[in-house]
């Protein structure tokens, strides 16, 4: 029988959820993804016209095949959450059923079950803003988007998901470390999922047998990450300070990483969170502080 992954966020070819995807292509599943509702068409676009080729080739020289793609905005758990603003925006005019509950019954008429379920979802409207300046909106904005999907997401698919199944999270180290500039309730959002992973680890661990874990992934940078502003400086702060110094992080890692959390190899692990970032999240001093030199 086939095995089934769904990943919901990816959008492109150089973000963690794409190569997560890869991760897992190579071991065989079935991919399905979930892509931003306003971006579905940019995506399938670039995926026609062969944009995405030589990143999707495999170890064996194969192209990654996706099974198919649904269109989603997670920011709404049923239809009749859905604003008459979204409804009227000319990106979503062309889609139907794009919220996470119809999405995962899409998925259940579809293919009858799925045995991974990836969140590799954020979004945080006033991230460039410090906390004290952060309004209430765009708070709650990035708690909904970031962290509260992945809760919904597992309340909808963790029926449809076969016992002994895994959920994952993509987290950063701002969820329990001062990273200044990251901010909007971006950080929150991170420390939010973290517990999230804990409780939802045991919750559906009773309910349907499932585990789940969480991966706290160095910087990147993915077309995601630069809405940050400042992931340049991040990865330079990270290559020198981390005790792999010198070392790129590179995507493919925290894919390999994912796809050992997601796999029968694991199958003891749950309610952990990785960290795959060259062991940056150790260190207590920056080794290029001026009081060290």
């Amino acid at each position: 029988m086939q095995k089934i992954a769904f990943i919901a966020g990816v959008g492109d070819d150089n973000g963690y959820g794409w190569a997560i995807a890869k991760a897992l292509a190579e071991d065989g599943f079935t991919l399905l993804f979930g892509t931003w509702t306003p971006i579905v068409k940019i995506f399938n676009h670039s995926w026609e016209c062969g944009k995405f080729d030589k990143s999707r080739k495999l170890s064996d020289n194969t192209l990654m095949e996706v099974k198919k793609i649904y269109s989603l905005d997670a920011m709404f758990d049923k239809p009749d959450q859905v604003n008459e603003e979204i409804k009227g925006n000319k990106r979503y005019l062309t889609y139907n059923n794009y919220t996470i509950s119809e999405v995962a019954k899409l998925v259940e008429d579809d293919f009858g079950y799925i045995d991974v379920l990836v969140h590799s979802l954020a979004n945080g409207p006033e991230v460039k803003k410090p906390l004290l300046e952060t309004s209430r909106e765009g708070y709650l904005s990035a708690i909904s988007s970031s962290s509260y999907s992945f809760v919904s997401l597992l309340q909808h698919f963790g029926p449809i998901m076969k016992n002994g199944g895994a959920a994952l999270n993509l987290s950063y180290i701002a969820s329990h470390r001062v990273i200044p500039g990251y901010g909007g309730g971006m950080n929150s959002a991170k420390a939010a999922l973290e517990s999230d992973t804990k409780m939802l680890a045991f919750e559906g661990g009773r309910k349907w047998g499932l585990r789940v874990n969480c991966i706290s992934a160095g910087p990147l940078g993915s077309r995601a990450a630069k809405a940050v502003g400042f992931i340049d400086k991040m990865i330079d702060y990270s290559k020198v300070n981390a005790p792999l110094a010198g070392k790129d992080l590179v995507a493919s890692e925290v894919g390999d990483a994912a796809a050992f959390l997601l796999s029968q190899k694991a199958s003891a692990i749950t309610g952990v969170t990785l960290y795959v970032d060259n062991g940056l999240h150790i260190m207590g001093v920056a080794c290029d502080s001026k009081s060290f030199t």
